[in-house]
């Protein structure tokens, strides 16, 4: 178990590996079983982060010409559903020299332009590549092997894991990725997930998009499909990162950008808020309480208003009042100021709300326009 700890907040969190760093570790087993014969116990690697890890090495065997070994992939205390899972390398010799690396059962296969491997390829990226190939080179050193290498690394759980993660909609298939940058995995990293949401947008761009549908997430993409009938094939995802995402955006030089959620969170950007995560942000009450106030709401209303739990539950109260559309109204008003000051003027961005219980409920000037742009094709 890797020692590492990182302060997050109060608390310390255990520092992991990645499935790349395991990977890694892996072929480096294998290989001493396949060219010495000698079963380790556990490896000792270095990683791109600067740190060397010792892994444990398990489920070793052989036979003519090739040897498998796995480790056990630790996360330390990041909540990444890879983690626990079994990761394999298996080597083989062969005649072509150098060392080729490939991906078996559950390592999933790159379908669309834009990721870090082309179209094809195993998702096994950059780093990790360059980690697996060092440790089999030190390997065949070691043993003075001058012939060549086969690398094939596999997931027996990975087509079933890779449905809980971005994959499928990055055109990722049958598994999933082999990845890490540093080899170490640093729990609750708000970095890599902001890093997943700008990898969609990019894979987005190189797909020839110029119009942006973007939800914050499950709740969006229901509504924007099963309501309004858009497709989300190129669909971006935000979740509480909506300035960073508007700030890509404009950067890749997208024409249009849409944006598609519910009130509880939109009327957090609203007040001005781009980080949405409620450890970061809420006044859903102090907001929709103002917004009341200024369409003519009674001091009933508004001290009603100001107690309600839910934004569905204030717009219940609204609907009662008759004053539900001069209110979403100017929500309305004040998102698309916030959103028109977030984007600049090169970027042409608008918005549509709605409740999970009352449906639409407003959209910003240039919605309907932009909305035209991401309908089924009949």
């Amino acid at each position: 178990m890797l020692e590492l700890y990182i302060p997050v907040g109060s608390r310390k969190l255990r520092c992991g590996y990645t499935t790349g760093a395991c990977a890694a570790a892996a072929t480096a087993g294998a290989a001493r079983l396949l060219l010495t014969g000698e079963r380790l116990p556990a490896v000792t690697i270095g990683t791109p982060a600067g740190v060397t890890v010792e892994v444990p090495l398990l489920e070793q065997t052989a036979g003519p010409g090739w040897a498998s070994c796995a480790v056990r992939k630790d996360g330390g205390d990041d909540p990444d559903v890879t983690n626990g899972t079994l990761i394999f390398a298996r080597v083989e010799k062969t005649d072509v020299p150098g060392v080729t690396i490939d991906g078996g059962r559950g390592v999933g296969r790159v379908t669309r332009p834009g990721l870090d491997q082309p179209v094809g390829a195993a998702a096994i990226n950059s780093t990790p590549r360059r980690m697996i190939a060092g440790q089999a080179e030190e390997e065949a050193a070691r043993a003075g092997y001058t012939g060549g290498l086969q690398v094939t690394i596999s997931v027996p759980e990975g087509e079933a894991l890779a449905a809980h993660t971005f994959n499928p909609r990055l055109g990722i298939e049958g598994g999933i990725s082999i990845l890490g940058t540093s080899g170490i995995v640093r729990p609750m990293s708000e970095a890599a997930l902001i890093d997943s949401l700008y990898l969609e947008q990019d894979i987005a761009k190189a797909a020839g998009v110029t119009d942006l549908l973007v939800t914050p997430g499950n709740y969006g993409d229901s509504f924007a499909e099963g309501t309004l009938g858009l497709d989300l094939t190129h669909r971006c995802t935000c979740s509480n990162y909506l300035g960073h995402a508007i700030d890509h955006a404009a950067g890749l030089g997208f024409r249009s950008f849409l944006l598609v959620g519910h009130l509880g969170k939109l009327i957090k950007v609203a007040a001005g808020n781009m980080n949405t995560h409620s450890k970061e942000a809420d006044g859903r009450r102090e907001t929709l309480t103002a917004h009341a106030a200024l369409a003519g709401g009674s001091p009933a209303l508004l001290k009603a208003l100001f107690a309600c739990p839910t934004t569905d539950a204030g717009v219940e109260l609204l609907k009662e009042e008759g004053l539900l559309k001069p209110v979403m109204a100017s929500i309305a008003q004040a998102l698309e100021e916030v959103l028109h000051h977030r984007a600049g003027p090169d970027l042409a961005i608008a918005a549509v709300f709605f409740s999970n219980q009352y449906g639409l409920l407003g959209k910003t000037t240039g919605a309907d326009k932009l909305l035209a742009l991401h309908q089924h094709q009949s």
